[in-house]
């Protein structure tokens, strides 16, 4: 791998602090994104990333990351596109805020992340470089109670369609379409054991498997424009 940096927005827990770790080990330069302090920011740092608070939902927050990063940098190896909001469409906020958070997070800011960094991938000295966006399996099927987050994360899907036409052949877009990537730590037994039956593996995929499906889209020459699932064969379960 090249050793221009990558771009790995919500790096602060789970998916995101895991891949900036791993990167890091293997001395690729991170810049990484922010929404809320973590304890984890600290190792981080001290690991070399170049951290920025930014909160998608925040147009000013957003473009001083894209001039601080026009500002330091001459090229960039990839953009991973993995911040994300989780919210259910019956809770407390107006259904236009809910909507308005979910698409900022998951459309507006990689779409514009995109846009603007684009030169930057184009001027990669590697012989392609990478947009990755971490979707979910749940944006071609719909959600009764996450309706919102389903339909930016299809949304997001289709940013990976458009951006893959439209910066070839330098620039290789694709999409990652997990389900039960990890549990959260509070998730009880009952919800868990629920869950498990969902997908034919019947467990987590884990971080590890994360990585490996990352690694397998960056170390690709070819493969572009596609939504690769990681969701254990859930579309073949049929109760």
């Amino acid at each position: 791998m090249s050793t221009e940096p990558i771009l790995i927005t919500g790096v602060g827990r789970r998916a995101g602090l895991y891949l900036t770790r791993h990167f890091l080990k293997r001395g690729i330069p991170i810049i990484g994104t922010y929404k809320n302090e973590y304890k984890s920011l600290s190792e981080l740092r001290d690991n070399g990333a170049e951290l920025y608070e930014c909160d998608f939902n925040n147009e000013l927050e957003l473009d001083k990351l894209i001039n601080s990063i026009h500002g330091s940098y001459g090229s960039l190896r990839a953009i991973i596109h993995n911040a994300s909001e989780w919210s259910a469409d019956d809770g407390d906020e107006l259904p236009k805020e809910i909507l308005s958070r979910m698409m900022n997070v998951h459309v507006s800011a990689p779409y514009q992340l995109n846009m603007a960094l684009g030169p930057l991938l184009q001027a990669s000295s590697h012989t392609h470089s990478d947009i990755i966006h971490i979707g979910d399996y749940i944006s071609s099927r719909g959600s009764k109670k996450h309706i919102a987050y389903a339909a930016s994360k299809a949304a997001q899907d289709n940013l990976t369609l458009s951006f893959a036409a439209k910066l070839a052949p330098k620039v290789k877009v694709n999409s990652i379409a997990p389900a039960l990537v990890l549990f959260n730590e509070d998730d009880d037994n009952d919800y868990r054991i629920k869950t498990l039956k969902k997908s034919l593996m019947q467990r987590e995929a884990g971080l590890d498997e994360f990585q490996h499906a990352i690694d397998y889209i960056l170390e690709s020459s070819y493969v572009t424009g596609r939504i690769l699932p990681m969701d254990g064969g859930r579309h073949l379960v049929t109760h």
